[in-house]
């Protein structure tokens, strides 16, 4: 296989999946609200984009064949990191804005906060993960390894994030998706550059665990935090919303030094297998 075969399959599963879920975003834009039905299907598009990938290519391996994505385990250190990372870089923006009054912490009883915050992560972890799952069985174990064997660690990052923030626009230019309470284009650019950031360390986990359970776990643990958790200990004021959550300043800037990091510890992952 030439490193020309490795871009054109590269391209039919980004086409596939692109394709797929247009069917759902049709749905939510047209509808105005993102059901479970859209967001399970949405989700596991990228699923879809690799099966049909493997239909069409096959490389060796039984048609439609899903071996070599990165089933194993690896080693448990890695899936924690991927689990806390999260935690770390979505609670330090929330931090900086209750410390500074952009928003408050929530008056409830921090008794009753403990435990609303437990029965959130734990009985939404499992249906976090299980649409996470189907994004990243594409995005982390058939399109980052593919894209390290004909590119740099740091293109690999970079076009894993691109990829992945085009796909969500039409849902933030749809209005359906995130805050509504900042301008299109600030939502687009903060958004864009969290995705692509916080993809270095999602590049930098698979590549180093080769597990794709690490995206799983990272990414499942970004939408808890990050849409549920944090924003449900917090009272808004005015400009919040500019600061916090996917599309928002600060979360960009913390998403930033998250890659800066990743991408510094590149020179620890493994040779890539070259074509």
């Amino acid at each position: 296989m030439t490193p020309r075969d490795v871009w054109i399959r590269i391209a039919t599963f980004v086409a596939v999946t692109y394709a797929f879920s247009s069917i759902f975003i049709s749905m939510v834009v047209m509808s105005g609200e993102i059901t479970i039905l859209a967001a399970f299907g949405g989700m596991w598009s990228p699923f879809v984009g690799v099966l049909v990938t493997r239909l069409i290519f096959p490389d060796g391996r039984r048609r439609g064949s899903l071996a070599g994505l990165g089933w194993g385990w690896g080693k448990t250190r890695y899936q924690l990191a991927s689990y806390a990372l999260p935690i770390l870089y979505v609670g330090a923006t929330y931090v900086v804005v209750w410390l500074t009054g952009i928003g408050r912490f929530t008056d409830t009883a921090p008794g009753t906060v403990a435990v609303w915050a437990l029965k959130n992560i734990g009985m939404g972890l499992v249906t976090a993960n299980l649409f996470a799952f189907g994004e990243e069985v594409g995005w982390q174990g058939y399109l980052v390894p593919q894209l390290y064997r004909v590119t740099s660690f740091t293109k690999t990052a970079l076009l894993r994030g691109i990829i992945w923030s085009v796909w969500h626009y039409p849902l933030l230019l749809g209005g359906v998706y995130g805050a509504q309470d900042t301008p299109a284009w600030f939502r687009l650019v903060c958004f864009t550059i969290t995705m692509t950031s916080i993809s270095f360390a999602f590049a930098w986990l698979r590549l180093k665990s080769g597990s794709l359970w690490t995206g799983t776990w990272m990414h499942a643990s970004h939408n808890k935090f990050i849409q549920g958790v944090f924003p449900g200990m917090t009272i808004a004021a005015g400009t919040t919303a500019w600061y916090v959550d996917e599309m928002g300043a600060l979360t960009a800037v913390a998403a930033v030094i998250v890659a800066f990091l990743f991408w510094r510890k590149r020179g620890a992952l493994p040779a890539a297998e070259r074509l």
